[in-house]
């Protein structure tokens, strides 16, 4: 069953699952406004190997990256909906820049981010390092949290959406 781990407590869930042979995945993200390229990079993802965890950025790291707008959910309900996905099976929060100190906590057997990071894994040195893959899998087209936000916003500047408000 999915559930949120705070640190600590998934460094030591993840000794148990190499303790048992289990091919750890790890991502990570803002998630902020879940889309179906998240999905499916999600179930792309979880398909390398048998526990797949996903980091998500906490609303000040959100901030910090996005800027003053964003996140549009915050963490609390980012977190429930990722453990509503059938792919995740763990989730926890990371507040630094980037999770490297996190996966380097972990060293998941397979460090996996969306081909747009592709020039820039946090984490990689630090996998390969402990023999696993470090994989940029290719995004679906299409699908990007910031142009989603940008067309609705459009859409609720327009003209005629001012003239259908009540």
């Amino acid at each position: 069953m999915p559930r949120f781990y705070q640190r600590l407590e998934l460094v030591d869930r993840r000794r148990q699952w190499k303790d048992e042979n289990q091919r750890v995945v790890f991502t990570n993200g803002c998630y902020d406004i879940l889309h179906p390229g998240h999905i499916r990079l999600l179930e792309s993802a979880r398909s390398l190997g048998d526990i797949l965890i996903l980091g998500l950025n906490t609303d000040a790291g959100v901030q910090r990256m996005k800027g003053l707008g964003r996140p549009f959910f915050n963490e609390q309900q980012r977190i429930a909906l990722a453990l509503q996905l059938e792919a995740v099976d763990a989730v926890t929060l990371f507040d630094e820049a980037t999770p490297r100190e996190l996966i380097a906590a972990l060293l998941p057997d397979v460090l996996v981010k969306g081909a747009d990071w592709s020039h820039f894994i946090a984490g990689r040195e630090e996998v390969e390092a402990a023999g696993g893959q470090v994989l940029a899998l290719p995004l679906e087209a299409g699908y990007s949290t910031t142009d989603i936000a940008a067309k609705i916003l459009e859409r609720h500047s327009a003209p005629e959406a001012r003239l259908q408000r009540p």
